[in-house]
């Protein structure tokens, strides 16, 4: 038995999804994946042969919209699935979703799963009174009703994009849907790290780690910091991430701005946030929408309090004022009033961080959501 995964990004693969393909071939199957750019990656690449993995580079914009490079790549994954033959094939993030699960439909692979991992620019402002699609997003929602037409069971990993699609007419009423708990964080693997401390009280030290895109809320996180350090200039801020290709995208300069004014230090692109975790004693993310954020989630197996907003994905990680706070999207003095009250309290650094840790291991265990989705796919 042969099963494809489908994915957008080769640095995603092993860090999102390697207990899921991990025990996908611990059920008995030869696994195979596809994505673009490979020689951009080559530590990824030989990480994944030498797991056993049968590797594929596909032609793939992650985030482009020409017509003719799309069509390439159906076309490619058709070709890859008739040579292959899989017996089951799950496209995660919009592009695998879509053309993958099209060609596997073409190619009359027999199972066909999709991941809706977040919705992302091809969503943009659909939560809004009097929301208007553009043409693009015309285009988009289209392409993917036709594609999870031909999906066997199609999973979300929060009830409010399940709903919307329900909502627009993207998911029809015929095809099975299920949610799951995001991609899971292995808890053993992000251990509770000591906080810091100074006279052994918690010091607030707050952290964002994302791509830097608008929609992250990564310029209310920069606002929030200059309100903050205005009152408490010794307080520290920590950026990890990096300027991504995509139509939200900040620019460098306004990072190179925030930077001169000394708003947060800026870390860059990680390979192991695991230090920067650490470090910090309070993780945010002020984003106006997740699938689940797989970064607050390792925060809160490492013991950290969250504070995130009240938007779908996000809202699933917090438990206001037990684990952390929500706030509203697009706040930046919603958000600051938050930061603030830890460093009014920082008592409830370590009382929220430990309730954090606690909902990880009951809730988003990666071995548990695997194992729903193994089942939900009748491979286990």
């Amino acid at each position: 038995m042969k099963f494809l995964i489908i994915a957008s990004y080769p640095a995603s693969i092993l860090q999102f999804r390697g207990a899921l393909i991990a025990a996908i071939k611990d059920a008995g199957f030869e696994v195979h994946i596809a994505a673009p750019d490979f020689g951009d990656y080559p530590d990824e690449h030989q990480a994944l042969k030498g797991l056993g993995y049968y590797v594929h580079d596909i032609a793939m914009q992650r985030t482009g919209t020409n017509p003719k490079k799309d069509l390439k790549t159906i076309v490619e994954l058709y070709r890859l699935m008739t040579k292959v033959k899989p017996d089951y094939v799950l496209g995660y993030t919009i592009k695998p979703v879509i053309y993958g699960s099209l060609a596997a439909k073409l190619a009359r692979v027999p199972h066909i799963f999709a991941l809706i991992t977040g919705l992302g620019y091809a969503f943009s402002g659909a939560d809004e009174v009097g929301y208007k699609k553009s043409n693009l997003q015309k285009v988009m929602h289209q392409l993917y009703a036709a594609a999870l037409m031909t999906a066997e069971k199609v999973f979300f990993q929060n009830p409010d994009d399940q709903a919307l699609f329900k909502k627009m007419g993207i998911l029809k009423p015929s095809t099975p849907s299920t949610v799951v708990n995001g991609s899971g964080v292995n808890v053993s693997e992000y251990s509770v790290a000591p906080l810091p401390t100074e006279n052994d009280v918690p010091v607030p030290r707050f952290l964002l780690i994302a791509r830097l895109l608008g929609a992250k809320g990564v310029r209310e996180y920069a606002q929030a910091a200059a309100i903050i350090k205005s009152r408490h200039p010794q307080i520290q801020f920590d950026l990890v991430g990096w300027v991504d290709d995509n139509p939200d995208a900040i620019e460098q300069r306004e990072l190179d701005a925030w930077i001169k004014d000394g708003l947060f230090n800026f870390l860059g692109k990680l390979t192991d946030v695991k230090p920067a975790i650490a470090d910090s004693s309070v993780y945010v993310l002020p984003s106006y929408r997740e699938g689940t954020p797989r970064t607050v989630l390792e925060a809160m197996a490492m013991g950290r309090a969250v504070i995130t907003t009240d938007a779908p994905g996000c809202r699933e990680t917090v438990i206001d004022g037990h684990n952390g706070y929500l706030v509203p999207v697009k706040d930046a003095h919603a958000l600051a009033e938050a930061m603030q009250k830890f460093i009014d309290e920082p008592e409830l650094i370590a009382k929220m961080g430990r309730a954090a840790r606690q909902m990880a291991m009951d809730k988003f265990d990666v071995n548990a959501v695997n194992q729903i989705m193994l089942t939900e796919m009748g491979i286990q």
